[in-house]
């Protein structure tokens, strides 16, 4: 019983540190790309070859087609791809998930790594702790790949053939169809539990290696797993919009399909894998199982390439779209997709609510500006209502982005990641006052209204080209949100407020000098209030490109 125990525990240890491993390495990479994995999925065309290769290579990198599918879900949720490219990233990603199999196998078995892993580690941390060399997340990722092979060796070493204690999966091995589904349902349980269909594939090489299952039952163990990798896919679904649902649903539905098909032409298939690898699967088993994860995701894979459209349509049939929004409430959810959070894809929809963000503060300061022209009754008919919502709107946009931005700064983030998200905030600040100080001005033109105050018609003009180079810096921002700003566009944008402090000052003078001469006190001090308002609007927009700058 002791020697049970020990084995289970063991086996538990070099699993979760296998796992770790793995999921450090992925991270790794991921922080040490940063915004070029965002580059690499806005290379998506309608072209579906273009976005199966960008697929395949993206989980190539990162290690993780989990993670690849909770990016594509948050770029879809976000409007950012459509459901057809998704479908083409899906299918590639599902053959770049099967290169981990073979790492494990030509380094894991190909030669003994294991006495170069401690090394390697420490390589890996010598690199996060040397500051000046900049290179933390590629340290990160080498001490990734290090305990990655650590945890391998020591899975190796639980799996003993002489302790015993592992004999009765032989059990399971000679059941014949029996054995086909049972290894198909452990390969799922197993793969859902660990959330990573590539440490499956390593545990089962290695207990094949030492002989405690055979061909057939680590064939139908592997296949499975394909069903369990889905998790991550539904998971990164959650609370997310239809067509992101459907994303998730090309996943399962392919890998679900997958397992069916294979499971039905069970023989055929492993023979098919007997005839490309060198060797019997009893001479070479390591090579042969993961061979079969890779030939099976790619004759699947490329046979459905061609009918990409056809599959976005059924999702379409299966998935009914969302419900319309109530037009006065707002919401943001940050979706949890089980450890395969990637901080790209959280990022970028992020950015996608800022840009809707700013073209709600163009909105209000459009319909702002119409009251300025029609300085009567139907501008209070017209738009107040409608700037009252949208400021409201614009609070609830700041509170939940407010939190969303806090959640990502928890995931794994390069340097760059981590500043761009401060400065993504600061611009959430900035557009919210701005949505305020379009309210603000709404409100002293309708007191202006109620108050029946006159202003002649000369002092209004003077307004005007005021008011056009607010809406100018405005439209450089909206034109320019999310981007980086070189010097010569802060320069842009630093003249045009220049003008508007200058405007602003000439109008105070000029009003000051009207109280002077005895004009009336409330409507003189309410048209600088208006002065004072838009200029702060000039300062908010001038920040938001300051900010711009330092991405």
């Amino acid at each position: 019983m002791m020697n049970i125990i020990s084995t289970v525990l063991q086996l538990i240890g070099s699993i979760t540190f296998l796992l770790y491993g793995m999921k450090m390495m992925s991270d790794g990479i991921q922080k040490s790309a940063g915004s070029k994995l965002q580059n690499a999925l806005g290379f998506m065309t309608s072209n579906s070859v273009l976005g199966f290769l960008t697929g395949l290579v993206l989980t190539f990198i990162i290690q993780s087609s989990g993670a690849t599918t909770a990016m594509e879900v948050g770029f879809v949720n976000a409007g950012l791809m459509t459901l057809q490219q998704s479908v083409g990233v899906t299918l590639g990603a599902n053959i770049g998930t099967t290169i981990t199999a073979w790492i494990v196998v030509f380094f894991g078995f190909g030669f003994k790594i294991s006495a170069f892993a401690i090394p390697i580690f420490g390589l890996g941390y010598i690199l996060t702790i040397a500051k000046k060399l900049k290179k933390q997340a590629l340290g990160e990722a080498i001490m990734g790949f290090g305990m990655l092979f650590v945890g391998l060796d020591w899975l190796s070493s639980a799996i003993d053939p002489e302790s015993g204690t592992l004999d009765f999966l032989k059990y399971f091995s000679n059941l014949g169809t029996l054995s086909v589904v049972l290894g198909v349902l452990a390969g799922i349980l197993i793969t859902a539990l660990i959330h990573s269909s590539s440490a499956e594939s390593a545990i089962v090489i290695t207990m094949a290696s030492k002989h405690i299952i055979g061909w057939e039952f680590a064939a139908a163990l592997v296949i499975g797993s394909n069903i369990g990798s889905t998790i991550d896919a539904v998971l990164a679904c959650l609370h997310s919009s239809a067509p992101a649902k459907r994303t998730a649903l090309v996943h399962v539905l392919f890998n679900v399909a997958t397992v069916v098909l294979v499971c039905i032409f069970f023989t055929p298939f492993l023979n098919l894998v007997d005839f490309i690898v060198p060797d019997t699967p009893e001479a070479n088993i390591t090579w042969h199982i993961a061979a079969l994860h890779t030939v099976l995701k790619t004759i699947t894979s490329l046979i459905c390439l061609p009918f990409t459209k056809q599959i976005a349509h059924l999702m379409e049939i299966l998935i009914k779209d969302d419900p319309k929004p109530q037009a006065n409430e707002y919401k943001l959810e940050f979706s949890e997709t089980g450890g395969k959070e990637n901080a790209a894809s959280y990022i970028i929809r992020a950015e996608k609510e800022i840009q809707d963000m700013t073209l709600l503060v163009t909105s209000m300061f459009e319909g702002v500006q119409s009251g300025f022209k029609n300085r009567n009754d139907s501008f209070i008919a017209n738009h107040m209502e409608e700037l009252t919502r949208q400021e409201d709107y614009a609070d609830q946009m700041k509170e939940q982005l407010t939190k969303y931005l806090v959640h990502c700064a928890r995931l794994p983030l390069s340097a760059q990641q981590g500043d761009s998200l401060s400065i993504m905030q600061q611009i959430v600040d900035d557009l919210e006052e701005m949505t305020d100080d379009c309210y603000n001005v709404a409100l002293l033109l309708q007191k202006s209204i109620n108050k029946q105050m006159e202003f002649k018609q000369e002092d209004m003009d003077r307004l005007d080209p005021y008011l056009d180079l607010a809406r100018q810096i405005m439209y450089f921002i909206r034109d320019n949100i999310n981007k980086h700003l070189d010097p010569d566009q802060l320069l842009i944008a630093k003249e045009i407020e220049t003008q508007i402090d200058v405007f602003r000052h000439n109008l105070k003078k000029v009003a000051r000098k009207r109280l002077e001469a005895g004009a009336n006190v409330k409507a003189e001090l309410l048209y600088i209030d208006l002065v004072r308002q838009i200029e702060k609007f000039g300062d908010r927009a001038y920040s938001i490109a300051g900010a711009l700058a330092q991405l």
